[in-house]
């Protein structure tokens, strides 16, 4: 592991939808979510099929590996282009895989993605807290955390898809520090995953403070981010309905990029974009079909934060 890129991955897992479509199981507390029932379901699936090559091709031609797995649709998977929510990665060679509120996103999980992660990285212990889905417990992966692997914390917003119990034992095993929080949308609910509503990256912070519900803990969040060394970016309430919040930055053969939406850079502010483009280049990634199932960018791509094991290449498989 180079520990330059300790924030920012190299490398990523993408999973390529054949049977993509807007999950009517996810779609009660998901606000970002708009099912398009006006267009053929095999239409749809071909959009966003296309979409997804093309963020890969834009993703690779800047020197970041991307392994791709096709999910042909073997079972009724509609939310697989979204890896990140079962599976995470951590340094010193640790994976972790989640239970996951959705039944049908239960079953996403894949074990040739594991077996992938292990014959190309450094793994030295998978942690598996799928079977706490018998019990409904649930805890999304990266949706439901967001991590600054430079402090170790882990920050959530409460949700029925980041259950206290699991989120504690999570932490403790992979020693990060917990900062829950509660959040409102615009009609009083909580934020169904935290990644929609911050992102943490190297230099930098995006994060909409607002949706956070108090006030003292709003400061406390702020201040943990700036002191960490980081210029935080506020993002409005309709900035992160375009999935501004949505992003991930990775590290490339030229140096750091942010991976958004073209819908998210769109949303970006001049002086917030000055703020990102002195440490990272922007990436934007046209998937408007992709989004409709209430996902961005940051959801399509799981960050391989593991070494490279001697004598393979992370190229791909």
């Amino acid at each position: 592991m180079n520990y330059q890129h300790v924030q920012a991955p190299t490398a990523g897992v993408m999973i390529r939808p054949h049977h993509f479509s807007s999950n009517p199981e996810t779609a009660a507390d998901n606000a970002f979510q708009f099912i398009k029932s006006d267009i053929k379901p095999e239409i749809l699936a071909a959009r966003a099929r296309e979409e997804f090559d093309r963020a890969v091709e834009q993703l690779t031609s800047e020197g970041i590996h991307i392994h791709v797995f096709d999910d042909f649709g073997e079972h009724e998977t509609p939310d697989s282009v979204f890896p990140n929510n079962w599976i995470s990665t951590h340094h010193g060679g640790r994976v972790a895989l989640f239970p996951m509120y959705s039944p049908s996103r239960r079953r996403e999980r894949r074990h040739d993605v594991v077996e992938m992660l292990k014959s190309i990285y450094r793994v030295q212990e998978v942690v598996d807290y799928s079977g706490l889905e018998y019990d409904r417990l649930f805890l999304e992966g990266t949706g439901a955390m967001v991590f600054d692997h430079l402090e170790r914390l882990a920050y959530v917003g409460r949700s029925n898809r980041a259950d206290p119990v699991i989120l504690e034992r999570f932490c403790t095993t992979f020693g990060y520090e917990p900062m829950v929080f509660d959040t409102s949308d615009n009609n009083g609910r909580p934020v169904y995953h935290t990644n929609v509503i911050m992102s943490i990256a190297t230099d930098y912070a995006l994060i909409c403070l607002d949706v956070i519900a108090d006030a003292h803990r709003r400061r406390e969040i702020e201040d943990r981010l700036t002191n960490s060394g980081r210029s935080v970016i506020a993002l409005s309430r309709e900035q992160i309905g375009e999935f501004t919040g949505n992003t991930l930055e990775m590290t490339g053969n030229n140096g750091r990029v942010l991976a958004l939406s073209e819908r998210a850079a769109a949303a970006l502010k001049k002086d917030q974009i000055k703020v990102i483009e002195k440490s990272a280049k922007l990436l934007p990634l046209q998937i408007p079909t992709i989004e409709l199932a209430g996902g961005s960018v940051r959801c399509m791509i799981a960050g391989i934060h593991l070494t490279v094991r001697q004598g393979t290449s992370s190229a791909g498989i």
